[in-house]
C-alpha cells in the first residue's frame, strides 16, 4: 500500500506518461487516449523507484485522484484531459450555460482581453463547478475564477467537448464570452 505522498508522486508520473510523453515510455495511445493498464504498469516498473508498482496501486491513484485525472475502463486506462503530446478525440456536446475557468491575477487581464488559449495543452480546460475550477487554478498564484458564457461562445462557432467528471474542453474561448466571477 502506497503512502499518500507516494500516491501523489505516482499520479504525477502517470500524468507525465499518459498526458505529456507516452512515446518516450513506449506507450501508444489510441485515438481516445487509452492504453492497456498492463502496458502502463510495465512502463512505470522500468523506473527503479517504481519497480514494485502493481495494478492495485494504479487503481488506487485512479480512485483517489482529487482532480479526477484518470479513467479506467476494463483493461484500459487514460488521462481524462490535459494532454500536451497528442490531441485526443472527445465527443462534441452542448455544455451548461455557464462554465468556470480557474486562473490567477498575473494572467487574468490578458485572458479577458485575448481570450483563453490552450497554451501548451491541446485544449482549453473548463469546469462545471467553481470547486473544480478553484482546484485547477489555485496552484499558480492568487486565484481568479472566470465565468464562460457558453451560449455566446457557441453562437460564435466555438465547439465544446465533454472530457469527464464535469470537465469541458474547447480549442479557444473568445474574450467577449468571458467575465470575472463575482461571488
Amino acid at each position: 500500500m502506497l503512502s499518500k505522498n507516494q500516491e501523489m508522486s505516482l499520479s504525477k508520473f502517470m500524468s507525465k506518461i499518459l498526458r505529456h510523453s507516452p512515446k518516450e515510455f513506449g506507450i501508444i495511445l489510441d485515438s481516445d487516449g487509452y492504453c492497456s493498464v498492463e502496458s502502463l504498469v510495465a512502463a512505470i516498473q522500468k523506473e527503479s523507484r517504481w519497480s514494485k508498482i502493481s495494478i492495485n496501486d494504479i487503481e488506487n491513484v485512479v480512485n483517489n485522484c482529487e482532480k479526477q485525472r484518470y479513467e479506467r475502463t476494463g483493461v484500459y486506462i487514460r488521462a481524462n484531459y490535459g494532454h500536451s503530446a497528442e490531441k485526443i478525440n472527445y465527443k462534441e456536446a452542448m455544455p451548461p450555460s455557464i462554465l468556470f475557468h480557474g486562473t490567477n491575477t498575473k494572467v487574468s487581464s490578458i485572458i479577458l482581453s485575448e481570450g483563453i488559449k490552450p497554451m501548451g495543452r491541446k485544449y482549453v480546460h473548463l469546469s462545471e463547478s467553481i470547486d473544480f475550477a478553484t482546484l485547477a487554478g489555485k496552484r499558480r498564484g492568487e486565484l481568479v475564477i472566470l465565468n464562460i458564457h457558453t451560449q455566446s461562445a457557441y453562437t460564435l462557432g466555438v465547439k465544446f467537448f465533454l472530457a469527464n467528471n464535469g470537465v469541458w474542453l474547447s480549442d479557444f474561448i473568445p474574450p467577449e464570452c468571458i467575465a470575472e466571477h463575482i461571488s
